[in-house]
């Protein structure tokens, strides 16, 4: 325990008192002391105690009405009864009611000081649960998505504010950014990550399965119904429902979902019967929603519907932090597949990831390095196993043969030498500025010329 345990002292008797404060200061401990019940729940309510020493009788009152006070406060004060009244009755009640000891008068100095040392073992022992379980919540919320990105991280953060609502959420973002493990986290981190985690994609299916899919049919309802089906609406009960591509949804689908969005309620197609659930909607498009409102492609009503809260994740290209790690996540994630086990990446593999755009983002790169890790002869992954060779690799310094203006060249050789050194430097700004022997405001203004600020 880092601070000095603190002891409050409650006993009528004053020779009691103040030997036992006299014992527990010499002992390093910051010890207070009452003589009646009023008094000490006064000293209980101003100020955190560890342990509280009460004898059982008390003027106005008992340490049983102490201990019933700490109880029902959720104080985390360990309780030690005291009396000169010992018996086994007094001793088995207190226990009952939430004491962590009891000791008899005449007092042992001994007897009291190993009682206490058990109170604060315990204390600390519940103090390391809370603190693991804390960590464990917040690891949790980046269990699915590896990042050391600022950007990144702060996303993280918005999707941990996120999963404490019940508000509709809509991610964006370009094609294999994330958006499906952005949406697994706010459910793994609500109140529904009990419930279902249903996925859609609405540009997998033609209109008419789609309706079907979601709301589900009866029996007869079009050709090929051959029976009843449970649509995702009703298996997301009480969980989220995640459609991915909802800006492919038809005008038709569109009203469908306004609608269960104002009152969870639609009818199945081909029936009448009208069906209510309890469903959190996480809604995913690659598409700008905003700019399809103006083009009359998207409902604007549906637009403000689902445009609650809103977030969106950056290209890998602009997140040069993240592809080292990553990189090496799917690695370790698929090395079981690999001829022999494969240790790393070379830097000249380094520096082409780096270096490369990620048209296809996450999901290209993971791709990438699957077939490096399964195709790779050595113990490090080296850039011809990549095979990322003649893609493009941001802006080319020669365009169809023809050299780029220097200036122009050389402001893409400087952003690259900046996202490799703030790479190597895991985002340090200092170490980066001195590993590139500039000082740090030359540092800042060149990462806000580069649009790096965020990086």
């Amino acid at each position: 325990m880092d601070e000095r345990p603190s002891v409050l002292v409650v006993d009528d008797d004053p020779i009691v008192r103040e030997s036992l404060r006299q014992y527990l200061d010499l002992d390093e401990c910051d010890v207070g002391t009452s003589a009646n019940v009023r008094d000490a729940i006064d000293q209980l309510a101003r100020r955190h105690w560890h342990v509280m020493l009460a004898d059982v009788r008390l003027p106005e009152g008992s340490g049983f009405d102490l201990l019933r006070y700490v109880r029902e406060q959720q104080l985390t004060t360990a309780v030690i009864m005291l009396t000169g009244y010992g018996t086994i009755e007094d001793a088995v009640r207190a226990i009952k009611c939430g004491a962590f000891d009891y000791v008899t008068k005449p007092l042992s100095d001994d007897e009291v000081k190993l009682s206490i040392e058990r109170a604060l073992q315990q204390q600390e022992l519940i103090e390391e649960n809370r603190r693991l379980r804390e960590q464990l919540r917040l690891s949790f919320q980046c269990d699915h998505i590896v990042c050391r990105d600022p950007k990144m991280k702060r996303i993280l953060e918005r999707t941990r504010v996120m999963a404490g609502t019940e508000a509709t959420v809509l991610v964006t973002g370009e094609s294999g950014t994330g958006k499906t493990m952005v949406a697994r986290v706010i459910h793994d981190n609500s109140s529904r990550k009990k419930g279902p985690f249903i996925e859609v994609s609405c540009g997998t299916l033609p209109d008419t399965l789609l309706e079907s899919e979601l709301f589900g049919h009866v029996k007869g309802a079009f050709s090929g119904a051959v029976a009843n089906k449970r649509g995702r609406f009703d298996a997301a009960h009480k969980g989220t429902l995640f459609l991915d591509e909802v800006s492919l949804a038809s005008p038709s689908l569109q009203m469908k979902l306004l609608r269960v969005l104002e009152d969870f309620k639609f009818e199945p197609v081909g029936s009448s019967e009208t069906r209510s659930v309890d469903v959190r909607l996480i809604l995913a498009t690659n598409e700008d929603l905003g700019r399809l409102v103006k083009e009359d492609k998207f409902r604007e009503d549906l637009y403000y519907r689902v445009n609650v809260m809103n977030i969106h994740i950056p290209p890998l290209r602009e997140r040069a932090l993240d592809i080292l790690p990553l990189a090496q996540h799917f690695l370790a994630k698929h090395n079981g597949n690999a001829i022999h086990p494969v240790e790393g990446f070379t830097e000249g593999a380094v520096r082409v990831m780096t270096e490369h755009s990620w048209p296809g983002n996450v999901r290209e790169l993971e791709n990438i390095v699957q077939r490096a890790v399964v195709l790779c002869t050595s113990a490090y992954v080296e850039p011809d196993d990549l095979d990322i060779k003649g893609r493009p690799a941001e802006e080319p310094l020669f365009d169809d043969g023809q050299v780029l203006p220097l200036k122009q060249a050389m402001k893409l050789v400087e952003r690259r030498l900046l996202v490799s050194g703030l790479q190597a430097c895991n985002g340090n700004r200092k170490q980066t500025a001195e590993r590139l022997r500039i000082n740090r405001t030359t540092l800042y203004n060149k990462l806000h010329e580069h649009g790096l600020m965020d990086a």
